[in-house]
C-alpha cells in the first residue's frame, strides 16, 4: 500500500498543473449534470495543448455501479457526419468531385425531381443541408428502396437557399463517394480517416467483444433502449468510438497542417450572423471565437464533439441517456466546461 501511495503521489508531482486543472474542470461540470437524475453516466474527453484528460462518472447500467471506461464503445449518432463530411473533403481535393456538380450525373437513373424551376441540387447543397431535401429518408429498409424513395422526393425551395437539417442528403452524398472511389463508404472511412489516425476502436461494424463493450441507454423514463441498425450506407450515422479515439480524432481536427481538415472546415453557407455550414461541421465565428462542432444524438445516448482550434483546444462529451433536452443541456456543460477550462488557462 505504500508503494501505491508513493506511486500516485509522483504521478501527481509531474502533472502540468495545468491538467489538473482541466480535471477538476471536468469533475465539477460532469457532477452538476449528474444531479439531474434523467442522467446515468457521463464521459468527458478535452485535449488542450496536445495534452488529453479523459474522466468517466455515474453508471451504464441502472443500480449496477458500472462506470464507463476508456474502452466503453459509444454511438457517435450525427457526429458519423463529420467523418462523410472528411471523406467529401479530400474527394473534392483528389478532383474526384466538384462542390458544384449537379449530383445527378452520379445517379444511374434521370431523376428530373432532384430540381427546383431548373435549378440542380450540387454536392454542395447535400453537405450542407440546403439540399431541399426531406430529414428522414423516405424509404430506408435498404439501399435500393432508398432509390426509390428519391424518386418520390418534391423539391419545393431553391436549393442553396434555406437551411433544412436533413438525414437523406449525408447517405447520398456516403453513396456518391462509393460511386467515385469505387470503394465502400465504410472502407473509405478506414482508409481516410481511422486507419492513418490509429482510431482503432472507432467502427461501424462491431464483433462480438466490441458489443459486450456497447452502451445501451436510456430515455428519460429510464426505458432501455435499442441501438442503432444501419441499413444504409452509414453518411449520417452508424459509427461507434471510445473518449480515447475520439481524442486522436480531436488531434486530426486540430491539425493546420491537415489540408483535408482545411477543406473540411471551409464555410460553405452562411445561416446567421456568426453561424456558418462547413462540411458537415457547424462553425461559430464571432470576434475572437472560432468554434467547429457537431451534436449527435440516437435512441439511448447523445454527444457533443466541438473543437477550438484558437485555443488548441477539443472537447467530447457522451451520456447514456436521449430524450428532448439532452442536447440542449449537453451543449451548455460544454461551454461551461470551456469556460472553466479558459479561466485557468493561465
Amino acid at each position: 500500500m505504500p508503494i501505491l501511495f508513493f506511486t500516485l503521489l509522483g504521478c501527481k508531482s509531474t502533472r502540468p498543473i495545468n491538467t489538473q486543472n482541466v480535471e477538476n474542470a471536468i469533475t465539477k461540470n460532469a457532477l452538476q449534470l449528474l444531479e439531474d437524475k434523467r442522467f446515468h453516466s457521463v464521459s468527458i474527453a478535452v485535449l488542450k495543448d496536445g495534452e488529453s484528460t479523459i474522466k468517466h462518472f455515474g453508471e451504464l447500467t441502472i443500480g449496477k455501479g458500472n462506470q464507463p471506461n476508456d474502452s466503453t464503445l459509444y454511438e457517435l449518432a450525427s457526429v458519423t457526419k463529420t467523418f462523410t463530411g472528411y471523406v467529401a473533403a479530400k474527394a473534392v481535393l483528389d478532383k474526384k468531385l466538384n462542390l458544384e456538380d449537379d449530383i445527378r450525373i452520379y445517379l444511374n437513373e434521370p431523376y428530373p425531381n432532384l430540381e427546383f424551376k431548373g435549378e440542380p441540387i450540387t454536392i454542395k447543397h447535400l453537405i450542407t443541408h440546403t439540399s431541399g431535401f426531406p430529414n428522414m429518408p423516405l424509404k430506408s429498409e435498404n439501399k435500393k428502396a432508398f432509390f426509390e424513395g428519391l424518386k418520390l422526393i418534391k423539391i419545393e425551395t431553391k436549393p442553396g437557399e434555406t437551411y433544412s437539417y436533413s438525414n437523406t442528403a449525408p447517405e447520398l452524398t456516403a453513396y456518391i463517394l462509393e460511386k467515385v472511389y469505387q470503394k465502400p463508404f465504410e472502407e473509405l472511412v478506414t482508409e481516410f480517416v481511422l486507419k492513418p489516425n490509429t482510431m482503432n476502436q472507432t467502427k461501424f461494424t462491431l464483433n462480438e467483444n466490441d458489443r459486450t463493450r456497447l452502451v445501451k441507454g436510456y430515455n428519460d423514463k429510464n426505458e432501455l433502449m435499442p441501438n442503432f441498425n444501419r441499413t444504409l450506407w452509414g453518411g449520417i450515422s452508424g459509427l461507434h468510438s471510445t473518449t480515447t479515439d475520439l481524442v486522436k480524432y480531436m488531434k486530426l481536427q486540430l491539425d493546420r497542417s491537415n489540408l483535408i481538415v482545411n477543406e473540411s472546415h471551409k464555410k460553405l453557407y452562411k445561416e446567421g450572423s456568426d453561424f456558418w455550414e462547413g462540411y458537415h461541421w457547424y462553425i461559430i465565428e464571432n470576434g475572437s471565437q472560432l468554434i467547429y462542432r457537431h451534436h449527435g444524438g440516437i435512441y439511448g445516448m447523445q454527444n457533443w464533439f466541438v473543437i477550438y482550434p484558437k485555443q488548441n483546444i477539443g472537447i467530447a462529451i457522451l451520456t447514456n441517456t436521449s430524450f428532448n433536452e439532452t442536447g440542449e443541456i449537453l451543449e451548455k456543460v460544454v461551454d461551461n466546461l470551456y469556460d472553466d477550462i479558459m479561466k485557468t488557462k493561465k
